[in-house]
């Protein structure tokens, strides 16, 4: 799986996560649950990840819904 966005903001996540899933793009969110065990001190950031043969299909759509300046590089 590849990173595509990695942040704090759990309605950004939301949003491309549900994109994803409109698209029939499979993706997970990593680290969700430590994420809430360390105490949302913002220390560790969740991770959208999405399949590597659809990443590319991926980064357009979030571009396309003006997540370009989320996207890892």
């Amino acid at each position: 799986m590849i990173e595509l966005i990695r942040t704090n903001d759990a309605v950004l996540l939301s949003f491309a996560e549900s994109l994803m899933k409109e698209a029939g793009i499979h993706c997970f969110i990593a680290d969700r649950a430590m994420s809430v065990l360390e105490g949302s001190l913002g220390m560790l950031q969740q991770r959208l990840m999405v399949d590597e043969e659809r990443a590319d299909e991926a980064r357009r759509i979030l571009k396309d819904a003006g997540l370009e300046g989320e996207l890892r590089s």
